[in-house]
């Protein structure tokens, strides 16, 4: 008989992994980034408690290869004893990143914890909640061996769940351990597989039975966009299970395309990166962004963007900070933009181009500004004395003016060009 209870189905902590792709610069918040795995850890445990589920099941890669020294190993024997604090039980098997032989190091769990064997499958009975939990950890890193097809028979009148870390048969970007189909899983006679090694989650069947894969709790780098966390399970008294999905990254990756065509200045294609920045925000969440911006078409801003990378990336940079409010870390900046093609019959034409490049190159440059100043300073000295002394000739010769007509002069070059 099988009574009402609740668990929570996790996979791929990766505690402790270096979290790639990460570049220190002023401003982006180091410290928090390197800690967000035991962050969405620490969120795993809280979830346990507040929603008071019976027992909490990982379905492999707790850690991320062998510790660096045993603190790693320290602060997941703690979070462990805070859930046993909470009468909560915990259920683990080891994964091709934390198999036996991968760990060289080892402590003792609390007794609220228990790890499932590497030698073969294992089954644990909670007889006041009519749960039998079925699970076998990895030996090695490749376990190229279909380790569900030796899981034992269901166990009648009992919630059947199969713990079980694989790549099922087979996912992009994910080495192929422990494959299995999907037809072998149902035929097997349990009511839920819970799956761990994709990063992604999934659910490869709904009921009769669940087939989930919940995702990795925190992502690593930009190959691993969205929200990341765990799956909540509700099963009442004829079996009957309901799911729900729970964040718990406290660092998310977001990709941001820009598609530039048409787009002038890079001071408008930033603008528009604003605008998709702005699309990303969560009003009173206090969750770090990771975001990668990705500038693609063509466009009269390549020269800028492509020619002035370090100076580009810098003012991105800064606009993130401000509209992130210090919550937004621009990982990477990529330009793919291609030059402006606008017709060009004759030379008049090429000159034009010519001119609008360094137009472009005025408008990011005081270097240049200074330059042409200077030029034309020569050629003020050759103009007659009426209009050397003309009332203009200050204003004329200054940085601010030749900022402020850069833009009518671009626009009437791009007229003509493309006319």
């Amino acid at each position: 008989m099988v009574i009402p209870f609740k668990f929570i189905h996790a996979a791929d902590i990766h505690l402790d992994s270096p979290l790639q792709g990460l570049e220190q610069y002023e401003g982006a918040p180091v410290d928090e980034i390197r800690g967000a795995t035991r962050r969405a850890l620490e969120n795993l445990v809280a979830l346990a408690i507040e929603a008071k589920v019976d027992f909490v099941l990982i379905a492999g890669d707790v850690y991320d290869g062998d510790w660096q020294d045993y603190n790693t190993g320290l602060f997941f024997a703690a979070q462990m004893a805070a859930l046993k604090a909470a009468s909560i039980k915990v259920f683990i098997i080891r994964g091709n990143h934390d198999a036996t032989s991968r760990i060289t190091k080892s402590l003792t769990l609390p007794e609220n914890v228990f790890e499932f064997s590497h030698l073969k499958p294992q089954t644990k009975e909670l007889k006041d909640l009519g749960v039998a939990i079925h699970g076998q950890s990895f030996a090695t890193q490749a376990v190229s061996d279909d380790l569900s097809a030796e899981y034992p028979a269901p166990i009648p009148g009992y919630y059947n769940i199969g713990l079980l870390h694989t790549s099922a048969d087979g996912r992009p970007d994910h080495a192929s351990y422990a494959p299995c189909s999907v037809q072998s899983l149902k035929t097997k006679g349990y009511d839920y597989w819970a799956l761990g090694h994709i990063h992604m989650r999934e659910i490869l069947s709904e009921a009769e039975p669940w087939i989930v894969f919940p995702g990795n709790i925190q992502g690593r780098h930009i190959r691993e966009t969205g929200e990341k966390g765990c799956t909540l399970v509700n099963v009442d008294e004829a079996g009957r299970a309901t799911l729900e999905h729970r964040s718990l990254d406290v660092l998310r990756w977001q990709l941001i395309y820009l598609d530039a065509t048409g787009i002038d200045t890079a001071e408008a294609a930033f603008a528009a990166v604003e605008g998709k920045l702005i699309e990303c925000a969560e009003p009173g969440v206090d969750r770090l962004m990771a975001i990668r911006v990705i500038i693609s078409g063509e466009t009269a801003a390549h020269t800028y963007l492509s020619g002035y990378r370090n100076q580009a990336l810098n003012d991105l940079r800064a606009r993130v900070i401000a509209i992130g409010a210090g919550r937004f870390w621009l990982e990477k900046l990529v330009v793919s933009t291609r030059e402006l093609q606008v017709k060009s019959e004759t030379s008049s034409s090429d000159i034009g181009k010519e001119l609008l490049e360094y137009v472009d190159l005025l408008a990011h440059d005081d270097a240049q500004i200074a330059e042409l100043i200077d030029s034309m300073s020569k050629l003020r000295n050759d103009l007659p004395h009426e209009i050397r002394t003309g009332s203009g000739d200050v204003e004329m010769f200054s940085p601010e003016h030749i900022l402020g007509s850069l833009e009518t002069i671009r626009q009437i070059l791009i007229s003509r060009l493309q006319s």
